[in-house]
């Protein structure tokens, strides 16, 4: 299928690894000019490159810039004033015990889960209004309806995404813009993978034993009994992100593997 996304420009937040990176190479390959976007010019610079050479008529471009921080977007939107589809992706995750969750760590979830992502649409919402079309999207995670015993301030933090996208789509309303989120469930993230190589290695080097125990006792309500690929993560983005899905605005969209257990 076409996605039509020929002539349209994209920003992806937090793409030199994982779902971010996957995403950007899935929009450039359907031929939008795509800028990628790290905290350090090293890792942009080699998403920059793996996406050049999986998709050689590619346009694609790397901004390093800390988007945690508002000095990190106005750098940004100097090289960037203006984007077609904007996708938030910039986020971090991290295990820790209710208790031990420090205000200060509290503040970091929010400020680079949530606040970064309010940030950049207040910069570029208006110029999509404008033009009468454009796309947003936010990934925000199955956490964010199951929240995580072990990490509740991240959970939390998703479920803010959640309510920040169905916000904002109604303020569309009548235009040709929407606003989406799209909810991940278990997904070969490089965090996940590195996760999972070191509690291999705790418990004698096997790593589908682990990943077995994890969709046991942790996922148990997984249907896809695996972790998800970015690349198939990726594939629902692109098309949120074309002209095709027009009719779809102010949605949840999980690509959870079933981990979700709703009808709706």
């Amino acid at each position: 299928m076409d996605l039509q996304l020929e002539g349209k420009s994209a920003l992806v937040s937090g793409s030199t690894a994982g779902i971010g990176l996957a995403v950007a190479l899935a929009l450039a390959k359907e031929g939008a000019a795509v800028t990628v976007n790290g905290r350090t010019r090293q890792r942009v610079d080699a998403a920059v490159e793996l996406i050049a050479k999986a998709a050689p008529k590619a346009q694609v471009m790397g901004v390093a810039a800390d988007l945690a921080k508002p000095e990190g977007t106005r750098a940004l939107l100097t090289e960037l004033p203006a984007v077609d589809i904007l996708v938030n992706n910039l986020g971090i995750y991290r295990a820790v015990a209710f208790q031990d969750i420090s205000d200060d760590q509290w503040q970091e979830m929010l400020s680079v889960n949530v606040i970064s992502a309010a940030r950049l649409t207040r910069a570029y919402l208006p110029g999509m209004l404008a033009r009468n079309w454009g796309r947003v999207m936010f990934i925000s995670s199955e956490s964010g309806i199951n929240i995580p015993v072990e990490m509740i301030h991240y959970g939390v933090s998703k479920t803010a995404m959640l309510a920040l996208s169905r916000g904002l789509a109604q303020t569309t309303a009548g235009t040709g813009v929407t606003v989406n989120a799209v909810l991940p469930g278990p997904t070969r993230s490089e965090g996940v993978a590195g996760f999972l190589k070191e509690m291999a290695a705790n418990r004698g080097g096997d790593q589908e034993a682990v990943e077995r125990d994890f969709f046991t006792n942790i996922r148990p309500t997984s249907l896809l009994k695996r972790f998800a690929e970015p690349e198939e993560v990726a594939n629902m983005v692109a098309y949120v992100a074309s002209p095709r899905s027009a009719a779809t605005n102010g949605a949840a969209l999980r690509v959870d593997g079933g981990v979700v257990n709703m009808p709706f």
